[in-house]
């Protein structure tokens, strides 16, 4: 453990954060960190607790008493080297993992948790920026030859793991550039690029192969893919979108929130190119909201990328609106510890600016020669009363409903359930030699979880070559 006391000396704080005020002028990450000796401090607070409710509540079990231990004992590179036995991408983690563990944390019962995903990433980046972090191919190859379609981190672990054990990793992308999600869905604010860079550099150094630009299902088939290797990952996500289903919606204006996201991204990555260096605005993007009244509806994560990007791109208005009523300030009788709380939560972006509105359905968009005006809809907590809301674009952050698995099903016959999610027992579909790994077989989950899949699928695969 820590300092034996440090829970009761030390109060739990969080990574600063930027003023908003020089955030919003630029796409860079939003947290400015914390210093070492805070780290210290906060790594301290974690107590002997006896049963680590924090690893139990991380699906991918890491030793977070063991990490924090050695951080407040200053040995910074053995941390790391626990950290990275359960995890691939701390980076990735550190930066986007909403931390189930800090919410199953003993301390969380009656107090605030340690700040583990804070911990996290300060090990994960002093061990890059001290060179600890180096690429180590395997010494000794199988033969055998994997194919993991898709780039995300459920992929990417998999292809590590299984390239860690000897084999040889594919990785299929259809998109032009390895990340997927990562690359073209998440803000800059929120996961500079350099980061997803920094990291695949590595894994091709390791002998990790990245094809991008490539679409399983037509050149290669699906089968082609399966007789070429050994077994096959399907690491495809869950990108479809929900929609909103109500009169007008073909009006001009209306937008997915994956949309929006990907054509900001894409437009900084050119500017970048062009040596934009991250402040002030590139090229604005097909979707560029500059001055215009903003509605997004959905209120998780992806509303509020949505919200951060459209405050930068120098929207007029912005209002984020959920169907949801708004969450209690502190967990209700129902939902106890070590359960994730369902409470109210503000994030970096909403932080920012906008505003939120709760229990609002909306029944149908108006406009005037073709475009938008206004969404209409009724506050469910007063039904009957009718709303207009004036809008110049709608961003639809519904969520998503599943996979594209269309093409897999029909070329190798891979089970799916109703919802077009693969059906699969400890990784493995109902076709030999086809394994499902992240959101392709989960649904719509989280970064974790992601990783999580792609692990345990890699230990799968290699058990099953091995036999």
């Amino acid at each position: 453990m820590g300092k034996p006391t440090g829970f009761v000396e030390w109060q739990r704080i969080v990574p600063t954060r930027r003023a908003v005020e020089e955030r919003l002028r630029d796409w860079r990450e939003v947290d400015a960190g914390t210093d070492r000796a805070e780290l210290h401090r906060q790594a301290g607070r974690c107590m002997d607790c006896g049963v680590p409710f924090c690893q139990s509540g991380c699906p991918l079990g890491n030793p977070i008493p063991d990490f924090n231990d050695l951080v407040y004992g200053d040995r910074w590179h053995d941390a790391y080297r626990r950290l990275a036995a359960t995890n691939n991408f701390p980076e990735l983690t550190g930066r986007l993992c909403p931390a189930p563990c800090e919410a199953a944390c003993v301390l969380a019962i009656n107090s605030a948790a340690v700040t583990i995903e804070a911990v996290e990433k300060a090990i994960v980046e002093r061990a890059f920026s001290e060179g600890w972090i180096v690429a180590a191919p395997p010494r000794t190859r199988t033969g055998k030859s994997i194919g993991i379609v898709g780039s995300g981190p459920a992929g990417l672990a998999a292809a590590a793991q299984l390239n860690r054990a000897g084999h040889r990793a594919v990785v299929y992308e259809a998109a032009q550039r390895a990340g997927v999600l990562l690359r073209y869905g998440i803000p800059d604010f929120k996961l500079e690029k350099h980061v997803i860079d920094r990291r695949l550099a590595l894994l091709e150094a390791e002998g990790i192969e990245l094809r991008c630009g490539v679409r399983v299902g037509r050149d290669p088939t699906w089968q082609q893919l399966r007789a070429e290797h050994d077994a096959v990952v399907v690491a495809i996500g869950a990108m479809k979108p929900r929609d909103l289903v109500v009169p007008g919606r073909v009006l001009d204006g209306v937008v997915l929130a994956m949309d929006y996201l990907v054509d900001q991204n894409e437009a900084l990555a050119r500017g970048v190119r062009a040596g934009f260096d991250g402040a002030g605005s590139p090229q604005p993007g097909l979707f560029d909201v500059r001055g215009k009244r903003v509605v997004i509806l959905g209120g998780g994560d992806t509303g509020s990328d949505c919200l951060g990007t459209a405050l930068r791109q120098g929207a007029r208005e912005v209002s984020q609106i959920e169907l949801m009523p708004q969450p209690p300030e502190v967990r209700a009788a129902t939902n106890p510890w070590p359960s994730w709380p369902l409470v109210f939560r503000t994030s970096s972006s909403q932080q920012e600016g906008g505003a939120r509105e709760f229990s609002f359905r909306t029944t149908r968009l108006e406009g005037e020669g073709g475009s938008l005006t206004a969404l209409v809809g009724e506050r469910l907590d007063r039904p009957g009363e009718e709303v207009r809301i004036p809008a110049d674009v709608l961003i639809l952050a519904l969520g998503f409903t599943g996979g594209d698995t269309a093409e897999l099903v029909a070329q190798l016959g891979v089970a799916v359930d109703p919802r077009g999610n693969l059906i699969a027992a400890r990784g493995r579909t109902s076709v030999a030699g086809v394994y499902a790994a992240g959101d392709a077989h989960l649904g719509a989950s989280l970064i974790v979880w992601a990783i999580a899949e792609g692990r345990a699928v890699a230990a799968a695969i290699d058990t099953d070559l091995s036999v």
